[in-house]
């Protein structure tokens, strides 16, 4: 008996050593970037020209060797921009051993998400979410950003608004969200500082089928020009209806419409439009070749955030191999304190996780496309 209960306990101990020694050494056989955002929802032009930045990065990684010697792994995984889909993003993407993850797109959807990265000590960066209190409130020390916030976004709204535009009354809608209802609480602000009179301040409900009394509210107050927060689904309607209604009111968005797909649904009507945006880096190296990569491969030119995600997969692979570690604390010195070549240009992250030498800048349709102003 004495013979058998040895052999037993031996085979146990081999069992465990085997658990102990051979599962955490296959865990840690790649570095593993994680991708999370709205790939499939009505935001999927946002989230997918991040996805395909992140393969074009690891593709490039791993053609020369990998990080530390690993190649690098993607998980992708989509969350819609709602904040449900982001913490069970999130949750499937820290049990998959994300080591660092570029996300989410939408702000609600990123807030809803960084508890879960910051409990297992994972950085997160985005490539869109502009929320102000992201990285300025201090909660979120593991959340980085590659596009300025929305803070910075509404001062130069503002400013081209009243010195170009010269509007002197003007109507600040959102969509009740986060991104949307923050960057339109900021308009309203420095639009106030400024002396212009917001004569409507006022949410509307996403996805609704019509908006046309919000829109016979704004034809009512006789403003000069209408600022909206929120993103391109909703607004390309609310534009299209004023438009159609003969209403000749200035319309000025932010980085939530500069897309696409804004001008594809809102087509003639989109015209003279104006947004702003992440500032053109069509003549940065980087992002030139990075056009032509994902040309070849995807057959067409990038959509919106694409430079931001590019950047943000460069400098959390950069990171990781100058740290020669996945540590959070060893990464973020390093994102901190040396700077790296990205589509961007040279950046590196102040203390609060923002990108330093990036900002927005003012953007028309015209003839069907986004011409800086």
């Amino acid at each position: 008996m004495n013979q058998f209960r040895k052999m037993g306990l031996g085979i146990l101990v081999l069992a465990f050593m085997s658990l102990v020694f051979v599962t955490p050494g296959a865990a840690e056989d790649t570095i593993k970037l994680g991708v999370s955002g709205d790939h499939t929802g009505k935001l999927a032009s946002y989230g997918i020209p991040t996805v395909r930045a992140a393969e074009l990065v690891v593709e490039k990684f791993n053609a020369k060797g990998g990080v530390l010697g690993k190649k690098v792994e993607l998980l992708v995984e989509d969350d819609q921009c709602k904040p449900e889909l982001a913490t069970n993003a999130a949750t499937k993407l820290v049990g998959d051993g994300a080591h660092v993850v570029i996300g989410h797109i939408c702000s609600g959807a990123t807030k809803a998400a960084l508890g879960i990265y910051l409990d297992s000590k994972v950085i997160a960066m985005s490539s869109s979410a502009t929320a102000t209190d992201l990285t300025l409130s201090g909660n979120y020390p593991n959340f980085y950003r590659t596009i300025a916030y929305d803070d910075a976004q509404a001062q130069l709204q503002v400013e081209f608004a009243t010195k170009t535009l010269k509007a002197k009354k003007v109507a600040v809608l959102h969509d009740k969200g986060d991104y949307g209802k923050g960057q339109a609480e900021l308009a309203k602000m420095y639009f106030e500082k400024a002396g212009v009179e917001v004569a409507l301040f006022e949410g509307i409900t996403p996805g609704a089928v019509d908006y046309s009394a919000i829109v016979q509210k704004v034809k009512r107050s006789k403003v000069d020009l209408v600022t909206w927060g929120g993103y391109h689904p909703e607004a390309s309607k609310i534009l299209t209806l004023m438009r159609k209604k003969k209403m000749d009111t200035l319309f000025l968005g932010a980085d939530g419409i500069k897309d696409m797909e804004f001008i594809k649904v809102a087509g003639e009507y989109s015209e003279g439009a104006y947004m702003t945006g992440p500032m053109d880096y069509s003549e940065n190296p980087m992002h030139v070749t990075a056009v032509a990569d994902h040309k070849a491969k995807y057959g067409e030119d990038p959509g919106a955030f694409f430079d931001s995600g590019y950047a943000a997969a460069v400098a959390l692979l950069t990171a990781i191999e100058k740290a020669g570690s996945t540590d959070m604390d060893a990464i973020s010195k390093v994102l901190k304190s040396q700077p790296v070549d990205t589509t961007l240009g040279e950046i590196k992250f102040d203390e609060n996780g923002d990108a330093t030498g990036i900002g927005f800048s003012v953007y028309q349709v015209q003839g069907g496309d986004f011409v800086q102003q």
